[in-house]
Parts: C-alpha cells; structure tokens; sequence
C-alpha cells in the first residue's frame, strides 16, 4: 500500500517495504569491507608469508624473541586461502577464531542492512576485560616451554 505525501506529491513506501534503492545503497559499506578483505586475503594467499622478504618482521619478535597475539597471523590466513585449517590453526589460531568472528559479524551486518536496522555492536566491559585476559593468557603460554605447540 502506498501512499501520496501531499506536499511534494511523492509516493512513498508503505510501512514495512524497503525501497530496492536504499537496499543497495545500505551493502555499500558492507561490500566494501568485504571486498577489502577478500582482497587482502587474495594477497596473503599468492604472496606466501613463509618464504621471507615478502613481509616486514614482528618488531616485538624480532628485538625480543617473544611470540605476540599476532605472530603467525598471516601464516595463518595464507593457510585458510589454501584450505589447510590445520596450518591455520597451528599457526594462530585466535587468528582463525577472529576470521570467523568477522565473518559471523559481517552476515548478521549485511542481514541487518537488508532489512533496514543497524549494526549494534555494543559488548559489555566484562566481555572485553575476558578477551583481553583470554589474548594474554595465549601470548604467555605461547612463550613458555611448554607452550611450544602454539608457537607459529
């Protein structure tokens, strides 16, 4: 049902229609990550991270010797490209885990644009606080003796 807005004699949508438009325009941002990252993984998968000179170095690695969150991330992503999720995960696998992450994030975004509502991202101080500690957690094991198995 449409309805004619007497001053501009405009037809607008009815209640609960999305103009076909406004769709379109709404999976720009969304499209654009997208391809952002679709691109950057297409990099990391034909420039392979594991022969060096490609990429620059850990600074935190390379003057300390210490492994951080990052080291081997894009190892990891190099590995997800190829279809190896066992690499990937041997490389980093919170990098794995934030791959899904995003993606998981990046659906429910484009759904939410679809249907007109916004992406509300609003994570509670806890949850942050618990990541955190999860992410120093895994780069103190990952340096110990023990945590050998985590390093990239």
């Amino acid at each position: 049902m449409r309805g004619v807005n007497a001053e501009t004699q405009r037809v607008t949508p009815a209640p609960g229609s999305v103009p076909r438009g406004s769709v379109v325009r709404r999976l720009v941002v969304p499209g654009g990550i997208l391809a952002a990252v679709v691109g950057a993984f297409a990099y990391v998968g034909a420039v392979d991270p594991n022969e060096p000179g490609h990429y620059p170095v850990c600074p935190l690695l390379h003057f300390t010797g210490l492994y951080c969150p990052g080291c081997g991330g894009l190892r990891s992503a190099h590995a997800v490209v190829h279809g190896d999720l066992a690499a990937a995960f041997g490389a980093n696998a919170v990098a794995v885990l934030g791959y899904l992450v995003f993606a998981v994030v990046w659906t429910v975004w484009v759904v939410r644009s679809v249907q007109g509502r916004p992406l509300r991202v609003d994570p509670k101080p806890s949850l942050l606080w618990g990541l955190g500690a999860l992410l120093l957690v895994f780069t103190v094991v990952r340096n110990l003796p023990f945590g050998g198995w985590l390093h990239p």
